[in-house]
């Protein structure tokens, strides 16, 4: 495909040929599935709403289709690659990219702080990011508890294609099978909204389950307040709780924390919770009151 500007990566005849011309197939051991149609990634872009004054965080860009659409879009585009077989094909499909800056790195490792604080100086791009993925289902949840539970990382909003399953999740309430660690943490943080679903079809290869973009809205204060040696403390109590989440939440928290039953059952009983309750009944101003107990 040389010679000529390479046409938009997002239809199948265009991402069969870059794979083909630099041998490249998807792994499934990290979750790749390439967007092959058009309309998904203008809707993706549209559900970002950035313009030229953003700075957008891309992680896992694959063969670029999402990424030349936020080139086009943004001020500045940022792209994280785990995949260094795919570094070649993205050097094509971004040449004429110039506000794309490449970088073969694990997101889930990566010291994103200082990556993005390259940027800051910058007087067209206004302050903070959104970050935009196709994520690898695999890495979705442990990737989003990072954004969620780092206060310092400046992002706005944050655009992830997702399994449908998770993104339901993010948006469950107490009592249900759904409810979790992922909804706390997502609803202490931002506003959840499913924005459109999208069917294994329009990937390759075909995932075996539907899709969903999820658009997570900063919140300008979560909506309890917490010290901030509680909010810490409080990611902790969501993960023990739900953490073996059949149990009362006398036993997981204590297996799950280190602390004696003793100590977890006094501030149960002082944060005004029945010690045998379990996780999933437990609304998030209950959870945040826990969590300032432990704190104390």
């Amino acid at each position: 495909m040389s010679g000529g500007r390479l046409k938009p990566v997002a239809t199948p005849s265009v991402t069969r040929q870059l794979m083909q011309t630099h041998s490249v197939s998807a792994k499934k051991s990290l979750g790749q599935n390439f967007i092959i149609e058009p309309q998904v990634i203008a809707d993706i872009v549209a559900a970002a709403g950035c313009d030229k004054q953003d700075l957008v965080l891309e992680i896992g860009p694959g063969l670029g289709s999402l990424t030349q659409a936020l080139s086009a879009a943004a001020g500045q585009v940022l792209a994280l690659e785990i995949d260094q077989s795919l570094l070649a094909a993205l050097a094509e499909s971004l040449a004429d990219c110039a506000n794309v800056q490449l970088l073969h790195a694990d997101a889930m490792e990566a010291d994103l702080a200082g990556l993005l604080a390259a940027f800051a100086d910058r007087v067209d791009l206004r302050p903070g990011f959104m970050a935009v993925a196709n994520l690898p289902y695999y890495i979705t949840t442990p990737l989003l508890m990072r954004f969620l539970e780092q206060p310092q990382l400046p992002w706005r909003r944050l655009v992830f294609m997702v399994q449908k399953e998770l993104a339901e999740r993010m948006q469950a309430a107490p009592g249900g099978k759904d409810y979790g660690a992922l909804s706390l943490a997502v609803q202490y943080r931002a506003a959840a909204r499913l924005a459109f679903t999208v069917p294994p079809t329009v990937f390759l290869p075909r995932p075996n389950v539907a899709s969903a973009v999820i658009v997570l809205e900063r919140l300008p204060q979560p909506p309890v307040r917490l010290a901030p040696e509680a909010e810490q403390l409080f990611f902790a109590v969501i993960r023990a709780g739900f953490g073996q989440r059949r149990k009362t939440l006398l036993n997981s928290l204590s297996a799950g924390l280190g602390l004696d039953k003793q100590q977890i059952g006094a501030a149960l009983l002082a944060a005004g919770i029945e010690p045998g309750r379990r996780a999933e009944t437990l609304s998030l101003a209950e959870f945040a009151r826990l969590a300032q107990e432990l704190a104390v």
